[in-house]
This record gives structure tokens, C-alpha cells and sequence, in this order.
């Protein structure tokens, strides 16, 4: 699915609206609040785009999946955690489970020859195993 874009009108706009936390051209912070009644009105029978729509997101303002999205993924999030995932921050920030690279930035000489000579051991290994590899092959 291609990424939506929020151009700064939209974002002026979206900021308006009382269920909105933050946004950006890239993405929409949605209230805690509005997470916890939207999972209530979904419970009791209303589609993801009547509550959108109700709550002033209509489909000429965000994507028409947006709502069916959210809605999966908050409910998902609430079954498993309880009202509580819903309030923390979502994407492991809050926690501090960060993903992705480490940070180079910063390291002192030491730190670097460490993180240097975790990278040459792993090359190694995995030398190792094609060498072995391609000799299965061979045979």
C-alpha cells in the first residue's frame, strides 16, 4: 500500500481535531482517548468508518483504510494488554526497546575496537560457514 502524504493545509486541519495527538506529514498520533472509544463503539456495532467519520476523520481527510487499520491494530493491542497498551506509546519507545542500528555516534576508541572485533568474529563465522557450505555442495 502506497504511504500517505499529508500536505501542510491537511496537517493544519488534523491538528484541529480534538482526537488528534500530533501529526505529521507522515503519520497521525491519535488521543488515547479517542483509541478507547473507538474499541467501545466498534464493541457495540459501529463500523471503523462511522466512527472515523463521526469523530470528524472522514475518508476526503485520511485514507479510506485508515480506519479499518487502527481499529485492527488498537483492538489487537487491547485484547493483549488491556487498557494499559493502549496508553503507553506505541513502536517500543516508551520502554526503551529501541530497534533497528545501534548508535555509532559518540563511542569512545574503545567502544569502537569492541564493536570492531565483534564485526570481524561474526564475518569469520560466516566465512567459515560458506567455506563449509560450498564444500557440501561439491561432494
Amino acid at each position: 500500500m502506497k504511504q500517505i502524504k499529508y500536505n501542510p493545509k491537511q496537517v493544519v486541519q488534523l491538528l484541529k481535531n480534538e482526537y488528534i495527538a500530533k501529526c505529521s506529514s507522515k503519520a497521525i498520533t491519535y488521543t488515547k482517548t479517542f483509541k478507547l472509544l473507538a474499541i467501545k463503539q466498534y464493541a457495540e456495532g459501529k463500523t471503523p468508518a462511522q466512527i472515523f467519520a463521526h469523530a470528524g476523520l472522514g475518508p476526503q481527510l485520511i485514507s479510506k483504510y485508515v480506519p479499518d487499520n487502527c481499529l485492527r491494530h488498537w483492538r489487537i493491542k487491547f485484547k493483549v494488554e488491556g487498557k494499559i497498551g493502549l496508553m503507553t506509546d506505541e513502536r517500543g519507545f516508551a520502554t526503551g526497546d529501541r530497534k533497528g542500528r545501534p548508535k555509532t555516534k559518540g563511542l569512545t576508541d574503545t567502544d569502537k575496537i569492541k564493536r570492531l572485533k565483534i564485526e570481524v568474529a561474526y564475518l569469520k563465522a560466516k566465512n567459515d560457514f560458506l567455506v563449509k557450505l560450498r564444500a557440501q555442495r561439491k561432494s
